[in-house]
C-alpha cells in the first residue's frame, strides 16, 4: 500500500490554522487570523484581532464608524502582533507568517522588527490604500518576502 496522495500542502495547512484561529475573533466585521511558522514546518504561535488582556469585550467599542474614541480602532490589537506578542519562546528570525489579510503598515513594522522574513496572505482588500503601500514599501526595503496564498479549491469541513 502507498502513501495517500490528496493530504494537504503546508500552505494550505497554515493557512487553515491562520483561518482557524481568526474564528476566535469576536469583531463582528473582521475576523483576521495569523500563525506564525519556523523552518521545520512548526507551529510557533497563533494570534487574531481583539482587545487587549484584561480588556472586557463588552466595555470596548466594536464600530467602524463614529468618534474615534467611540469605534475599536484605537483599541483593537491585530492578528499579526496578538501572534508576535503570544510567542514565548525567543527569537522569530527567519520565520514565515500566514494571516488572512494583508498586514496594515503597523503590524508590517512589528513583523520587521520581529524578523519575520516572509509573510504569506490571502485577502489584500485594501490594496492600494495608503496603509497597504507603506507596508509593501516596508516589506520590500527590509527584505520580507510575501505572496498570496493561491487557494486549491479544496473544502475541509470540520464536526466540532
Amino acid at each position: 500500500m502507498s502513501k495517500r496522495e490528496d493530504y494537504i500542502s503546508w500552505d494550505e495547512y497554515f493557512m487553515g490554522v491562520s483561518k482557524l484561529s481568526g474564528f476566535r475573533s469576536k469583531d463582528p466585521n473582521t475576523q483576521v487570523g495569523a500563525c506564525i511558522v519556523g523552518k521545520d514546518n512548526r507551529i510557533l504561535s497563533m494570534g487574531y484581532n481583539g482587545f487587549p488582556n484584561g480588556c472586557p469585550d463588552e466595555d470596548f467599542p466594536w464600530a467602524r464608524e463614529g468618534e474615534e474614541l467611540e469605534t475599536k480602532y484605537p483599541y483593537v490589537t491585530h492578528g499579526e502582533l496578538n501572534a508576535i506578542l503570544n510567542y514565548r519562546g525567543g527569537s522569530l528570525e527567519g520565520t514565515k507568517l500566514y494571516v488572512s489579510l494583508f498586514p496594515c503598515n503597523e503590524c508590517a513594522k512589528a513583523i520587521i522588527q520581529a524578523g519575520i522574513k516572509t509573510v504569506v496572505y490571502d485577502s489584500d482588500k485594501y490594496n492600494g490604500t495608503p496603509s497597504n503601500i507603506a507596508a509593501k514599501k516596508m516589506f520590500d526595503a527590509a527584505g520580507v518576502t510575501y505572496y498570496q496564498y493561491h487557494r486549491a479549491g479544496r473544502k475541509i469541513e470540520l464536526d466540532l
